[in-house]
């Protein structure tokens, strides 16, 4: 009986995936089998191929005849170089030893290959997917001011409470006046008296401490530096704060100044017109 070493076809139609099995060189194709030996899938690159290399180099030595693409195959997996070092071996060119060595240094550097072809592949296909769907566009969400109405209200408040206490004030301001009017009158004789008195004083005292004064300033001023560099951030941070506070209030102010410039137009044309006609 003779056997071969050949592909046997399965999968779904235009998605072909193979059996590599040992078969009787007269069953049908995708018939009965003797031994299965491995599987081959063409549709991935490099081309994927799962082969039992112990069983696949037992049938060649029993005399198994492969077909084309399966000799390529066995090639490719090494199995035909491992028969040609059996054959060095047989005929004393080397040892069992060195054979095996080589056939193993072979197989690695084979599947380094492959696996670097792998990695090629898989990049090829990232890059060509980034190239396809582009850039993907990043959506920014506005940032909602919670603040700032309650800042409003507590503006208005104190505005209000101004209005209200304004007239108050004035009261006050205009019975008090005349009380503190009298009061410097009476105090400004006395005050000068005593300014003339205590000039010499203030002046020698001002002669004595200037070198002290002089010495505090040159000390604090590198503090003074300091202070206004760390507070800068803080003034900057505060100013960024309330100038959405005031142009807002500058929007809503704006409607009712106008409105006012209106009204006093249509007010003014009427008399306008009087004062033409008359």
């Amino acid at each position: 009986m003779a056997v071969k070493l050949r592909l046997q076809r399965k999968g779904r139609r235009k998605a072909p995936f193979y059996h590599i099995v040992a078969a009787d060189a007269r069953a049908p194709r995708d018939g009965r089998y003797i031994d299965k030996i491995g599987t081959y899938n063409p549709l991935t690159v490099p081309a994927t191929i799962e082969l039992n290399r112990e069983k696949a180099y037992d049938w060649l030595m029993k005399g198994a005849q492969p077909t084309d693409t399966v000799q390529a195959i066995l090639r490719f997996k090494g199995v035909l170089y491992q028969r040609h070092l059996a054959v060095g071996v047989k005929k004393g060119a080397m040892t069992e030893e060195q054979a095996e060595t080589k056939l193993n240094t072979w197989i690695e550097g084979k599947e380094a290959r492959i696996a670097k072809r792998k990695e090629e592949t898989v990049e090829k296909k990232r890059l060509h997917v980034a190239a396809v769907d582009g850039t993907p566009k990043v959506r920014v969400k506005p940032v909602p001011v919670v603040e700032a109405p309650v800042v409003e209200e507590a503006a208005a408040e104190e505005v209000a409470e101004e209005i209200v206490a304004a007239p108050v004030v004035e009261a006050v301001v205009e019975e008090a006046a005349p009380v503190v009017e009298a009061a410097v009158e009476a105090a400004a004789p006395v005050a000068e008296a005593a300014a003339e008195e205590a000039a010499p004083v203030v002046e020698a005292a001002v002669e004595e401490a200037a070198p002290v004064v002089e010495a505090a300033v040159e000390e604090a001023a590198p503090v003074a530096e300091a202070a206004i560099e760390e507070a800068a951030p803080v003034v900057e941070a505060a100013v960024e704060e309330v100038a959405p506070i005031v142009e807002a209030a500058a929007e809503e102010v704006a409607p009712v100044v106008e409105e006012a410039a209106v009204e006093a137009t249509e007010e003014s044309a009427p008399a306008a017109e009087e004062k033409t006609e008359e």
